[in-house]
C-alpha cells in the first residue's frame, strides 16, 4: 500500500516546503497543538518538549519534522508566532 503524503506548506510567499507522510505529519501536529494549548514556548522550547514527548515512538528526525510542520501550521494560520522577543508560539484562537 502506497503511504499518503501531504504537501507542507511555509509561511514565507515563494518558499515551497516538502511532501511529508501523512501519518507522522499528523503525529507532530497533534503533539505541536497538545503543547501549545498549554503553554506559549519559545522555538526552544516547542522543539525541547515535542523531541521528549515522542524520542521514544518517532521514526524520523523530530527537529526536522516539528520545524517543518511547524512553519506549516503557521502557514496554515493554526500557530502564530507573538511579537515578544524571544518569540514565542501560540494557537490562533479563531480556529480553535
Amino acid at each position: 500500500m502506497k503511504e499518503e503524503k501531504i504537501q507542507t506548506l511555509h509561511p514565507h510567499p515563494g518558499k515551497t516546503n516538502k511532501q511529508i507522510s501523512l501519518s507522522k505529519y499528523n503525529v507532530i501536529k497533534d503533539n505541536i497543538l497538545s503543547i501549545l494549548r498549554d503553554s506559549e514556548p519559545t522555538h526552544t522550547e516547542l522543539m525541547e518538549k515535542l523531541y521528549s514527548q515522542v524520542k521514544d515512538t518517532f521514526e524520523g528526525g523530530v527537529q526536522w519534522y516539528g520545524e517543518t510542520i511547524k512553519l506549516d501550521l503557521e502557514a496554515r494560520k493554526i500557530i502564530e508566532r507573538t511579537a515578544s522577543k524571544p518569540e514565542k508560539y501560540k494557537l490562533v484562537t479563531s480556529n480553535l
